[in-house]
Parts: C-alpha cells; structure tokens; sequence
C-alpha cells in the first residue's frame, strides 16, 4: 500500500516539512502554503476520515468503571474513573499510540491522572504497524475509533466542549490529521512530537497543544513542529507549544501540562499505582 498513487502525492507534500525527501516533492508548487499542499485530494465518504460518532443526551445502559476493552470494537481499552456519575457530562480523551505500539501504551501519558482527573480515556490500537492515513489513507482505524466512541458514547455523559484527540509521535501526526478533519467533534487536539499532518477536508479550528523535544533524533524538531506550529497558527489555530531539552519522549510534567490545558485547571498529583503500569505491546 506504502507505493500507491495517493501515498506518493502524502509523501511529496510531506517533504516540505522534512527536506531530507526534498525530491519527492519537486513538483509541488512551492507558493502554496504548507496546509494547502498535506490537504489530501478528495476521496469517497469512507475514505474522508470522518466520525459519525456524536455524544448523546440520554446514554442507557450500565456504565462500566475502571480499565475495560470496550464489546464492540475489537482491541480497544476504555479507562472511566470510579467517580463517574451517571447524568454528569465527563470529558473524554482519544489516545493515539506511537508507531508499533498498541492500546495500552496509548493510554500512557493521561493513565495516571484519569481517577484523579475524572477523565474518561478511550485507546484503540492500529490495524497495521502504525494509523491507516500513515501507510495509506483514512480507513480502518477511523472505522475502528468510530465504532469505538459509539459504544462509549452510547453508555457515558460526555462533555462536548471537553473532547480532545491526542497522540505521541505517529500517534500525534495521526491526531493531527483526524482531529482537524473532526474538527466539528473534537474540541482539542493535543500532539506530543508529531511529525506531519495529512488532514481530509477541514472542518473547525480546535485549539492545539504541541510539545516537541529540541533533541528528538526520530521526528528532528527543525522539520516538523518548527515548520507545523507557524502554519497551523496561520490558518486560524491557537496553538500552545512547548519545546523542552530532550529527545522523543512524552515528559509526565508535559502530560500534566497538556491536560491542565485541556481542562482549564491546575492538574493534581498522579495516581502511583497508575505511573507504573507498563504497556504490553
């Protein structure tokens, strides 16, 4: 799939922002703005990337606490605190793991302030090595996560105006591609060391937290959010960014940031028990 036509004009697009593939994008108009050019061409419904999932205003059934895979979509985890009470909108948060990971190690970066936080998490994992729109286009993984929030949706108060989508590295450039192509759902896009963005038609300008370390030898700073933040900023995104002394890592103290940003509060200590869950993928 890596070698078809629409994943060719993906990586000629995308070497605007890394010039180590400058050659693939030789024929690029190079006067157009960087979101014109990651704008992928239009494709039928189902490859558009959409969620049809919506919060709904009477969820039924019995809602479900602590850490659980969800019945209808496969290999997807759902964490909802202890204290979620029915009929109370709950902010919700999608997390994207990096490439080669899976749902558990999604959840790494809120998990141990979920309780806390009275956050609900939902994690799905990849139906490949990384997100669909990455080898190929809006597909499998957009059917899996809509699927997914349905289910949630369907049996939690969610808060409309706290919904966000957040990823780490591939996780990230995936959360950045979803989330401003959902921009109608998602209320906040949080992305830690992304590397580009391939959005379907753009709906919304959700506010977007991006943290990137200065040392990162994986997705070089200089290539990717450097060259990101200034064109999100420009098509009418409010972007907090962060760049820390580090490499390509997701710091806990930016995971509480990040959170507090989304929020709009001061993010208390993280559950101990919770920091020391290990993924196992």
């Amino acid at each position: 799939m890596i070698g078809s036509v629409r994943h060719a004009r993906f990586v000629a697009a995308a070497a605007l922002i890394a010039p180590v593939v400058a050659l693939a994008a030789c024929g690029n108009d190079s006067s157009q703005s960087p979101l014109q050019i990651f704008q992928r061409s239009p494709a039928e419904p189902a490859e558009e990337g959409r969620i049809t999932a919506r919060p709904v205003r009477t969820p039924k059934g019995e809602p479900r606490r602590g850490l659980h895979a969800l019945e209808a979509a496969e290999d997807v985890l759902a964490y909802v605190p202890s204290g979620y009470r029915e009929g109370t909108p709950t902010p919700l948060v999608l997390m994207l793991h990096g490439a080669g990971g899976c749902a558990e190690r999604g959840l790494g970066p809120f998990i141990a302030h979920a309780e806390n936080e009275g956050i609900i998490l939902v994690a799905p994992s990849s139906r490949g090595r990384t997100w669909d729109v990455i080898l190929n286009d809006f597909g499998p993984d957009v059917d899996l996560i809509d699927r997914a929030l349905k289910e949630v949706f369907a049996h939690y108060s969610i808060d409309p105006q706290r919904l966000a989508v957040e990823g780490f590295s591939d996780g990230a450039s995936y959360a950045l591609s979803l989330g401003r192509t959902n921009g109608d759902l998602f209320s906040h896009i949080i992305a830690f060391s992304p590397g580009f963005m391939a959005p379907g038609q753009i709906r919304g300008k959700p506010p977007i937290f991006i943290s990137h370390g200065v040392d990162d030898g994986v997705l070089p700073i200089d290539v990717t959010s450097r060259k990101l933040v200034p064109a999100l900023e420009r098509a009418g995104h409010t972007v907090n960014y962060i760049e820390f002394d580090g490499g390509h890592t997701p710091l806990p103290d930016l995971a509480r940031d990040a959170l507090g940003w989304f929020l709009d509060r001061d993010v208390r200590g993280a559950d101990r028990g919770q920091t020391r869950r290990k993924g196992t993928c």
